[in-house]
C-alpha cells in the first residue's frame, strides 16, 4: 500500500469513529439542544459542560437565558451577553463566585443569588460554571 492510501485509509477511519462514536459531549460555544436536556437518564452520560448547558437554560433553575444572550438559546438582553467568558473570567473561582453570589461584587445587581439562596446546588454552579467557560 502506498503512503498516500495509507493516509487516505487513516483518514477515513478516524472520520468513521468520529460519525458512529456516541456523542457524549457538548460541542461548546453554545447552549446544548433542548432534546439533550429533556432526556434525564441520557442527561447523566453527559459531560458537566452540557449537564451545566442543561441547568443554566432550564426555566426551573439557571433560567440564565432569561436575561443574557446565549447562543443557541432563545435569549433576553437586559444582561450582558454569556460569551468570552474564559477571557472575561480567567479565575475559574471568582466566575463561581459571580454565580454563587453576584452582589458581592456588586451589591446593586439584581441577578440572583443562586447558592446563597439555594436556587442551585454547588454541584450545579460547579457544572454551570464548566458550561460558561466553553462560550
Amino acid at each position: 500500500m502506498s503512503k498516500i492510501a495509507g493516509c487516505a485509509t487513516a483518514a477515513a477511519l478516524i472520520v468513521l469513529a468520529a460519525i458512529s462514536a456516541p456523542r457524549l459531549a457538548f460541542a461548546g460555544g453554545q447552549a446544548p439542544e433542548e432534546r439533550i436536556c429533556s432526556d434525564a437518564q441520557a442527561l447523566t452520560d453527559r459531560d458537566a459542560a452540557t449537564q451545566g448547558g442543561c441547568i443554566a437554560v432550564d426555566r426551573r433553575k439557571g433560567n440564565c437565558n432569561a436575561c443574557h444572550l446565549i447562543a443557541g438559546a432563545p435569549s433576553g438582553d437586559i444582561a450582558p451577553p454569556l460569551a468570552f467568558i474564559a477571557q472575561r473570567f480567567p479565575d475559574k473561582a471568582k466566575l463561581r463566585r459571580q454565580i454563587e453570589d453576584a452582589r458581592r461584587a456588586n451589591p446593586g445587581t439584581v441577578m440572583p443569588p443562586f447558592g446563597t439562596h439555594h436556587i442551585l446546588t454547588p454541584e450545579e454552579i460547579d457544572k454551570v460554571v464548566e458550561f460558561l467557560l466553553t462560550l
